[in-house]
């Protein structure tokens, strides 16, 4: 059995930085209320519900739903590093496409810290001693937080095998902050131009700024997916749904390859976005808009190659010629992205597609991609998973 899954409402809260924001329990329980009122449902109709988050004890998604009703349905938490948002919506899409329920709602929330990320349970072997390890080798620079090694070893590597400037990742970082100027929802609204980007103070000095990387962020956004059925039923809307999706994790090439790119997911990136433009029967050139995943500029770059919206080696042409953004080939990250938007880990993937869901409706106001009816969303999470959606209007 295979059914068409709509999405039917979703809902954001403003981010915020850490210890400005409300408890996650909170925040989780105002965007699921938002997704809700958008769907125009109530928490009695939803059959399962999936709740994503990184740092929180055990179910803390039934405290955050509890707060909207306690009705006895199935409530799975999840926990899937910085792609949990999307692998709770993969879930539940999977829910809803093989028959299991007619309405399910997905839930992502984080409450952070400031700083940068770190593991709780130290008293047992970390997941990422493999990753840290392939770094250590290729890298060094132990006295440089680790997922700033990660990811600005990886486009060290680019700049090394494609002689791509610091200024490709400068103008992505300027880009999401023009995009984020009129996105009330984002973290960062402020316009930076690339020269003030590569003038931020430098973390990695010749490989990254200040201003290349994302912020540590509290937010929740939530959606509730639908089958074709119960939107008729009901009189739902039904103007976007879910085309294709994949998710993958790693292969041995992560670990044997030797190369930063591939420690960070570029091989997952590819692969999951090949099965979804097979799954869809397009190609990348048919894309009207992107949300992936920039927890650093880094990242967005060698995400471009990977998700084929330029060729390998092609980002900075990409780039310089202006296709990442509006009146080019393919706008990406209108919201702002991850680096103006903010990263609450457990609710990116989430609020990706609130974002994506907009552009198709059409409602996105001054972010809007003109005549979007096709939007991928990238979000990937490193120990390592990688979710890829298609969406159509």
């Amino acid at each position: 059995m295979s059914r068409k899954v709509h999405v039917t409402g979703v809902g954001m809260i403003p981010f915020a930085k850490p210890g400005a924001s409300a408890p996650y329990h909170e925040m989780g329980a105002l965007a699921a209320r938002a997704a809700l009122e958008d769907a125009g449902i109530g928490w009695e109709d939803v059959e399962q519900a999936y709740a994503g988050y990184v740092y929180g004890d055990s179910t803390c998604g039934q405290k955050a739903l509890y707060g909207v009703g306690m009705t006895g349905i199935p409530i799975v938490n999840v926990n899937n590093n910085c792609s949990t948002g999307s692998t709770a919506l993969y879930l539940a899409r999977q829910a809803v496409q093989g028959g299991a329920a007619d309405c399910v709602l997905v839930l992502g929330f984080e409450q952070m810290s400031p700083g940068a990320l770190a593991s709780v349970f130290t008293d047992r072997p970390a997941p990422f001693d493999d990753f840290d390890a392939v770094t250590d080798r290729l890298v060094g620079k132990p006295e440089i937080p680790l997922a700033l090694r990660y990811f600005g070893g990886a486009g060290l590597a680019h700049m090394e095998k494609y002689g791509t400037p610091l200024e490709a990742f400068a103008r992505i970082r300027a880009k999401a902050s023009r995009h984020a100027v009129n996105n009330p929802l984002a973290l960062f609204r402020k316009e930076v131009s690339a020269q003030d980007v590569l003038d931020a103070p430098a973390i990695w000095p010749g490989v990254m700024t200040r201003l290349m990387a994302c912020p540590p962020t509290c937010g929740a956004a939530a959606a509730v997916l639908v089958s074709g059925e119960f939107a008729k039923k009901r009189g739902l809307r039904a103007d976007v749904h879910i085309a294709a999706q994949a998710m993958t994790t790693d292969r041995p090439g992560t670990f044997d390859s030797n190369d930063m790119m591939r420690l960070v997911g570029y091989d997952m990136s590819r692969e999951a976005a090949q099965k979804v433009y097979t799954q869809a029967g397009i190609a990348p050139d048919d894309l009207d808009v992107v949300e992936l995943h920039d927890c650093f500029a880094h990242n967005e770059l060698i995400t471009y190659e990977a998700l084929g919206l330029c060729p390998e080696g092609g980002a900075d042409k990409f780039i310089r010629d202006g296709d990442n953004t509006y009146g080019g080939k393919v706008v990406t990250n209108p919201s702002g992205g991850l680096l103006s938007k903010g990263h609450p880990l457990g609710a990116t993937g989430l609020a990706q597609c609130f974002e994506l869901t907009h552009q198709l409706r059409g409602t996105a106001g001054a972010r809007q991609v003109e005549g979007a009816r096709t939007a991928l969303q990238h979000n990937l999470g490193l120990g390592g998973a990688c979710v890829v959606t298609l969406y159509q209007a």
